[in-house]
């Protein structure tokens, strides 16, 4: 099993008086991770997909739910969102058994979230797993061998099970699991939505746009719904972490584009099982769009680990001048512009003499590890 970059951080707010909050997409391997802290911790397990725990957690009496409270003092509930008032007899708990250490896990922001961070407020820290990051697998295989299975990681992703599966076709059943059993059935579980087929034939179109600009008009009128709908359905998959999105970087220029969205996917296999699309890449036609979520999405996961809370966005103008990344911290602009295969690309001259605290760094095949920078 791959070591998870974010399993020290967790271990380190243990104990400290605050219930842990573990968010991610299912498969991301969320309930491997606290197996392995109750293992180590002597806790005590709950799945709370299984009926006799929700029988258990039925309650929000006193009484009853001391009854989960075991000799140790590590109470894992995995799957949190399947029980209703969750976050309110998790605060039951949290406040009469303070010596109690509470992690609750979630494969979808809002429903654990919504359900527990409310009552929860001042009470928890919140953290996200994200599929195998980049730097992951070189602590796990080394840098010479990580660097050959980029082009693997492009078309299957990094979903654990894929990542530790070692043929094509057993990666690809993996992810076609996942998108059918798991994608689809849970978003379809936890929302209502009244279009499932409208939902799923807006989601192969996203998959098909990743690094474009997204217009919900033109993305309203292709699947011949509302967009507020259109507004709603995006949303879900946000929160269900299959997408997420950039916002366009705008501040003093007037050719800036400042209201426009990417969207990009948190896992490239995924993307591919929708689209059903697992040519190698030297194959493919879109290896542009798939380098840049990938850039993308290994970037967002080495500032988190690294809690480095930067704000993200791309750049454009309408005269179509355009940078792929742009990260705002601590004061400074650096900016990426993702290509496979190039050796030079230009630092748009405007935007480094209207912002002189940037910098400009190209990303390819051959430095991709300078994402971990």
């Amino acid at each position: 099993m791959v070591d998870r970059i974010i399993y020290k951080s967790i271990e380190s707010q243990l104990f400290k008086g605050k219930t842990i909050l573990l968010t991610g997409a299912r498969q991301t391997g969320k309930t491997s991770l606290v197996k392995n802290i109750v293992k180590n911790n002597e806790g005590v397990y709950y799945n709370c997909e299984i009926q006799e725990v929700k029988e258990l957690l039925s309650s929000t009496s006193i009484s009853t739910l001391s009854k989960l409270i075991p000799k140790s003092k590590l109470l894992v509930f995995d799957e949190a969102q399947d029980i209703d008032d969750i976050g309110k007899k998790i605060k039951i708990l949290h406040d009469e058994f303070p010596d109690i250490q509470i992690i609750a896990t979630g494969s979808s922001s809002f429903e654990l979230l919504n359900r527990a961070s409310e009552p929860l407020t001042g009470r928890s820290r919140e953290f996200m797993l994200y599929p195998v990051s980049l730097q992951e697998i070189i602590n796990d295989i080394g840098i010479v061998y990580a660097k050959g299975i980029i082009s693997d990681l492009l078309v299957f992703g990094s979903y654990p099970e894929v990542y530790n599966t070692a043929s094509n076709d057993e990666k690809i059943d993996a992810l076609t699991n996942i998108s059918s059993n798991y994608l689809y059935k849970d978003t379809l579980k936890y929302e209502d939505i009244k279009k499932p087929l409208v939902f799923k034939k807006l989601l192969t179109i996203l998959a098909l746009q990743i690094g474009s600009e997204v217009s919900l008009n033109k993305l309203s009128n292709e699947v011949n719904v509302s967009i507020q709908t259109v507004e709603k359905y995006i949303d879900i998959l946000e929160k269900n972490y299959i997408i997420f999105s950039l916002m366009s970087f705008s501040r003093n220029l007037i050719k800036e584009i400042s209201k426009s969205r990417k969207y990009y996917f948190y896992d490239l296999g995924l993307r591919n099982s929708i689209i059903n699309n697992f040519n190698p890449i030297t194959l493919r036609q879109d290896v542009g769009q798939i380098w840049e979520n990938f850039c993308v999405i290994e970037r967002v996961k080495h500032n988190q680990y690294s809690k480095l809370h930067k704000n993200l966005y791309f750049w454009r103008t309408y005269d179509q001048q355009e940078i792929d990344l742009v990260e705002e911290y601590d004061g400074k602009l650096s900016t990426f512009e993702f290509k496979f295969n190039a050796e030079k690309a230009k630092f748009p001259k405007i935007f480094a003499e209207t912002y002189t605290n940037s910098s400009f760094k190209l990303i390819n095949q051959k430095n991709v590890f300078d994402l971990l920078d």
